[in-house]
């Protein structure tokens, strides 16, 4: 399979399944009665920054464009060239992605700050000035701190898009100044199709990696390109083999620990580990098969050891180990 390429939410221009959240936002907007806060809320990968990106080009001035939805725009505008190369003067963006393009672990206080700066200056260029924070779960204590400062003063003209993946995580003082947009999961065919279009899969691998994400386009995508299948693959042979562990398929894994790319690659392995191990354990109790203790507790295991690690800094190939010898326990149990 071919490497998918994962496109930035500000260079896709197209937005499936997520209608209710844009004609709810176009009629506030037609009826003149645009809120200056907008929290947009549903599991991660399911078009919530895209969505944002939509949204700013419009209320930055580009024309509809109908054959990209409701809520699309030309590419070639303008406006959405300069949103696509960073430049427009009327949009903020506070991400992760640092001045180096390095993801960082939060988004500072000093990011933060800049909102208030550039909501106190009139737009440039355009009918509003807009910023997008993606995500609002990755600002830090005082940064959320700052941001609800901004939320308690309106800017005239200003318009705010929170993306968030838990809201149940932010501050309620900002949850109750935003209006909230909800976006859904996908019918695994639609998130299929989106994957293909993006990637070179074939229609099975595609459902595999839409189920993988619950229906969440951008989270296939995004699994499609760190080679979910291929892990899914080495899981499904591993625990095929319990309680006998391969450990040269093992140290074959592990060494993707290494790099850069070893935090993501540990947590995919462990995310499918446990995904294999909470539908069999499903599969057991449905025909009666059991016991199922010893499987409910390595599944916990699964799902705790990659934040203790990550916490700790932990060896991960030691947490693989230890998991593996949990889950061997669990089938000889």
């Amino acid at each position: 399979m071919a490497e998918a390429a994962v496109p930035h939410p500000r260079d896709v221009y197209e937005l499936r399944g997520q209608g209710g959240a844009e004609a709810a936002f176009e009629e506030a907007r037609a009826r003149s009665r645009l809120h200056h806060a907008w929290l947009l809320t549903g599991p991660e990968g399911v078009g919530k920054a895209t969505f944002a990106y939509r949204a700013a080009r419009r209320l930055l001035g580009a024309p509809p464009a109908p054959a990209y939805g409701e809520l699309g725009s030309d590419p070639n505008h303008p406006v959405s060239r300069q949103v696509a190369a960073r430049s427009h003067p009327d949009l903020l963006v506070l991400e992760r992605e640092g001045p180096d393009g390095k993801p960082r672990k939060v988004i500072p206080v000093e990011d933060a700050r800049r909102l208030g700066e550039f909501f106190s200056k009139s737009p440039a260029s355009a009918p509003h000035r807009v910023a997008i924070i993606d995500a609002a779960d990755d600002l830090n204590v005082n940064a959320a701190n700052a941001i609800l400062k901004t939320l308690e003063e309106p800017p005239p003209r200003g318009v705010l898009f929170m993306v968030s993946h838990s809201p149940g995580r932010l501050l309620a003082t900002i949850r109750s100044r935003c209006r909230r947009l909800t976006f859904h999961p996908l019918e695994l065919e639609e998130a299929a199709a989106f994957v293909r279009a993006h990637a070179d899969v074939n229609v099975e691998e595609s459902l595999r990696l839409s189920r993988m994400a619950g229906g969440a386009p951008g989270r296939a995508l995004a699994l499609a390109a760190a080679g979910a299948l291929a892990v899914d693959d080495a899981v499904r042979d591993l625990i095929a083999d319990l309680p006998r562990v391969d450990e040269t398929r093992a140290l074959s894994l592990a060494e993707k620990f290494r790099g850069g790319e070893g935090p993501q690659a540990f947590a995919l392995l462990f995310d499918r580990l446990a995904d294999r191990v909470h539908a069999m354990a499903t599969d057991r109790a449905a025909q009666g098969v059991g016991p199922l203790d010893r499987w409910a507790q390595a599944w916990e295991t699964l799902q705790r050891l990659p934040r203790e690690v990550e916490a700790l800094n932990l060896d991960r190939t030691d947490a693989l180990f230890a998991a593996l010898s949990e889950l061997r326990q669990a089938a000889q149990a």
